[in-house]
């Protein structure tokens, strides 16, 4: 039996699969990218720099939090369970979950360097530097351990 969408418990294991793909994407892109000789992620960069582009206050604590916390732990897992997998589900159905997150986390690559890099005033994609890549195995990365870990933790539910 599945969790009611807009439970506590459901909001909280949202939550917990947002933690641990933002380990893996912070992991990936701050130990394992730089130790093999590719660039080094600094996503509270460019959260910091959307956050002085749009008037707020920043720093980097400030960015820390919005990449990590905001948008890490609630922003980019509720956009997989209240968009990108309703959608999905409606198309293809509830299979190939793999190959969904796996696309989520394309869309989420495009969003947040695509379009945040875009409106904080850098350029686009960051001009295809290595750090676009390492970002995009970053985000692919982050959305199959968002939907493993929340289909881990709804398997042991049920």
């Amino acid at each position: 039996m599945e969790k009611s969408r807009l439970s506590v418990t459901y909001i909280g294991l949202l939550f917990i699969a947002g933690f641990f793909a933002t380990m893996a994407f912070d992991f990936w892109g701050q130990v394992l990218s730089p130790s093999i000789g590719w660039a080094n992620l600094s996503p509270e960069g460019l959260a910091q720099n959307l956050l002085s582009s749009i008037g707020l206050p920043s720093s980097a604590f400030l960015g820390f939090f919005v990449h990590f916390y905001i948008v890490g732990l609630i922003g980019y897992p509720m956009g997989w369970a209240y968009v990108f997998k309703p959608i999905w589900t409606l198309v293809v159905g509830p299979v190939h979950w793999f190959l969904a997150s796996a696309l989520y986390g394309v869309g989420l690559w495009v969003f947040a360097i695509g379009g945040v890099t875009t409106f904080s005033g850098l350029p686009p994609f960051l001009n295809f530097t290595g750090i676009t890549w390492v970002a995009l195995i970053g985000h692919v990365l982050y959305g199959i351990v968002l939907v493993a870990i929340l289909r881990l933790i709804t398997r042991r539910e049920t």
